[in-house]
């Protein structure tokens, strides 16, 4: 049966045998990370709303790209349940293994949100339907603020 996580009217399923941590830091980012029992990890963060989704995909790529030499970069952009997301698909070599990741983030009116995945190649490929699985259901779970003005 999955688990459920919810934070600030967002949330999402992940499945039982996934570890979950979670991390609240001072500047009020907020931020989740899911780590499967046969490696790699999914995180989600959320920021403030005001700051800027492309700014941080960029962030993440170019921190990727201070870890690890040789990153191949793809821009992204891709609707998931009415949702547009920006970010990148990234490869790179680690410990003679090719490394994909993964960056997707979107405004809500409450949040930012970067989401973030990562795994050996051969346990990506295993592992992206239940990435997307738990981004999806994510992303479903944004309502938008109601103000109870008159319509």
């Amino acid at each position: 049966m999955p688990q459920e996580y919810r934070y600030e009217g967002l949330g999402f399923f992940y499945p039982e045998n996934w570890t979950l941590e979670e991390e609240i830091f001072r500047g009020g980012e907020h931020t989740v990370v899911l780590y499967p029992p046969d490696g790699g990890f999914f995180s989600v963060s959320f920021y403030s709303r005001h700051t800027d989704p492309e700014k941080l995909a960029q962030a993440a790529v170019a921190a990727l790209k201070e870890e690890y030499k040789g990153v191949d970069v793809e821009a992204i952009q891709e609707t998931v349940a009415g949702w547009e997301l920006t970010g990148y698909d990234m490869a790179f070599f680690y410990l003679d293994l090719i490394t994909t990741a993964q960056v997707r983030c979107l405004r809500t009116d409450r949040h930012t949100l970067v989401i973030y995945c990562q795994a050996e190649d051969r346990q990506f490929e295993k592992l992206a339907p239940v990435f997307r699985a738990i981004l999806t259901s994510l992303v479903q779970s944004i309502r938008p603020l109601r103000y109870g003005w008159p319509q």
